[in-house]
């Protein structure tokens, strides 16, 4: 055990022999950590992608190209590029390019809306937007004056000659409209030039900026730092079996736009030296569970909707995904039955990890041991806090006290992956980042050795299969709809979605149903934050200062639902 101030009282963390409670951080940027993984695992597979085989060489030299293409366009040091894909060897290529010219990555959901992605990207100020043939539709509509727009080829990097990928082709040409798609594979030969990496400060500059938000507004841009990202991908490492710390294999399904998957299932493999898989649709379950089967790689970052997805199938008994070995689940609870039901049927260990946008992403995992492995586990716990992670519950009504062990409070972080502030938000970053401490404004517990509990939010904030929803955001959609009067959204327990969302809907039309206020939301925002729950009532419940009491709409669904 080692130990370590985390609350009023002393904690023993209870740490695998093999983790360090801290750890050395390279000085190093991104681009750094990538280009030395390069140099030692050159001729290694890094990428499998729909039949298609590169290895770390390979990948390096598509990524020195895209950047002299970025430089051609006028990306350089502190750009902000929008990157609108989901997860195909194009996201990569760009986002490290972006990483060696010291430019800033946009992360955004291929899934928005035009409003959406409106929003993100005047908010970041971006001037240059990189997107994929097969996603490209999305762009109609959106206002790109004074932006650079670059098409990627979807078609680059799948293999030649398969008329099964033929309608993939037809698909992003029939997307991208009239816009032209860029070919890397032509212009990897053409450009013949490969300049040097920009000089960045890895603790000051920022390489990374996540939305994220609450129920105040619409979503903030947390900006993380290079050295941020390489933090957490050390402390990962750090946390992981040392057999599993080199040349492993990843399940790369996880969405690289969420922060959890850009850091889970890309950055840190391609830091170890790992073949990744890459899964472009995340909810595609056929391709995950054929994939587990016939590559058998060794770990698989994922969420829990993933996980009940695979367990839910009617064939996985007859399925052999018995050689996956570890799985960290994140991005929303893990319910105890469905980490017991994927472990009888993989074999894998599936742990429960915890982290915010804000932590780049990851503050806090479960111990991975294979052996013995539930006196390890806590019940409802989020596990331990990583290597060079300081955590501290204060008191919610005096945050600057700390609370007893067992108790619950706030839970406060330290540690070199808490990002630098919120973009363009200097009130809110003073609000949540105080002496160095990232007030999560979750609520939780910790015991005494150091095993943290998460139980229950502060803020409002849904989290519906891993993507997090801010109802006030669903709220403001809704009260466009001229039919309504008043609405509260709330989010209500879902099996297989973790939580779901549901609105509680005062009409002022009493003609309005809840097929028009789903079909109102669903062109208007993207597919998980719009309601799968309606409920039309005379009134709404108020707080005695006149607030809409969302606490007692949740207490009633969940009387009503044996919650």
């Amino acid at each position: 055990m080692q130990k370590g101030s985390g609350s009023a009282q002393e904690v023993e963390y209870r740490y695998p022999p093999w983790v360090r409670r801290y750890i050395d951080i390279p000085e190093e940027s991104v681009y750094d950590a990538f280009a030395l993984s390069v140099k030692e695992n050159s001729g290694r597979p890094a990428v499998y992608f729909l039949g298609r085989r590169m290895t770390y060489s390979e990948l390096g030299e598509y990524v020195d190209a895209m950047a002299e293409i970025l430089r051609d366009q006028g990306v350089s040091r502190g750009s902000r590029v929008m990157v609108l894909m989901p997860n195909v060897p194009h996201y990569i290529v760009t986002f490290f390019a972006c990483m060696k010219l010291g430019a800033v990555v946009v992360q955004a959901n291929p899934l928005y809306t035009v409003r959406e992605l409106s929003y993100e990207l005047s908010d970041s100020g971006s001037s240059t937007l990189v997107t994929v043939d097969i996603v490209a539709g999305r762009l109609k509509g959106l206002d790109l004056s004074g932006v650079r727009v670059l098409v990627l080829d979807t078609m680059d990097f799948l293999p030649g000659g398969k008329a099964m990928l033929f309608p993939l082709s037809r698909q992003g040409r029939e997307a991208r409209g009239s816009l032209k798609a860029l070919g890397l594979r032509t212009v990897r030969i053409r450009v013949g030039r490969n300049g040097p990496p920009e000089k960045v400060d890895p603790a000051k500059h920022p390489a990374l900026i996540q939305y994220t938000g609450g129920t105040t507004g619409m979503p903030k841009g947390a900006v993380l730092s290079h050295r941020n990202l390489v933090a957490n991908a050390y402390q990962i490492i750090e946390w992981l079996p040392e057999k599993y710390r080199k040349h492993t294999s990843y399940l790369s399904a996880a969405p690289f736009f969420h922060v959890y998957g850009m850091m889970t299932a890309m950055l840190l493999p391609l830091i170890q030296g790992a073949t990744m898989y890459l899964v472009p649709d995340p909810r595609d379950t056929g391709m995950i569970v054929d994939y587990l089967e016939r590559f058998g790689p060794t770990a698989f970052p994922g969420i829990p909707t993933m996980y009940h997805s695979i367990v839910s199938r009617k064939d996985i008994s007859a399925r052999k995904i018995n050689r996956v070995k570890v799985c960290i689940s994140g991005a929303m609870p893990l319910p105890v039955e469905l980490q017991k039901r994927f472990e009888e049927v993989t074999g894998a260990t599936l742990v429960e990890g915890y982290g915010l946008s804000e932590c780049s992403p990851v503050a806090n995992v479960t111990p991975i041991v294979e052996e013995d492995r539930d006196s390890w586990r806590r019940p409802g716990s989020v596990g331990l806090p990583l290597p060079s992670t300081e955590e501290r519950i204060v008191s919610l009504a005096d945050p600057d006290r700390d609370v007893p062990l067992g108790e619950e409070g706030e839970l406060l972080i330290r540690g070199p992956q808490v990002m630098l502030g919120y973009w363009n938000r200097e009130d809110e970053t003073r609000e949540v980042l105080r002496d160095g401490w990232l007030h999560t404004g979750d609520i939780a517990r910790m015991d005494s050795d150091g095993y943290v509990y998460i139980v229950g939010r502060k803020k409002e904030l849904i989290i519906a299969s891993g993507y997090n929803v801010y109802p006030r955001e669903v709220e403001d959609v809704i009260y466009q709809n001229p039919k309504v009067a008043q609405c509260a959204v709330i989010g209500v327990p879902d099996e297989h979605r973790g939580e779901t969302v549901k609105a509680v809907i005062v009409p002022k039309d009493r003609s309005l149903t809840a097929d028009e206020v789903i079909g109102f939301c669903r062109e208007r925002l993207a597919a998980y934050k719009v309601p799968r729950i309606v409920e039309f009532r005379d009134s709404l419940p108020m707080t005695a200062v006149g607030k809409v009491d969302k606490l007692r709409l949740k207490q009633e669904y969940l009387g009503k639902n044996g919650g």
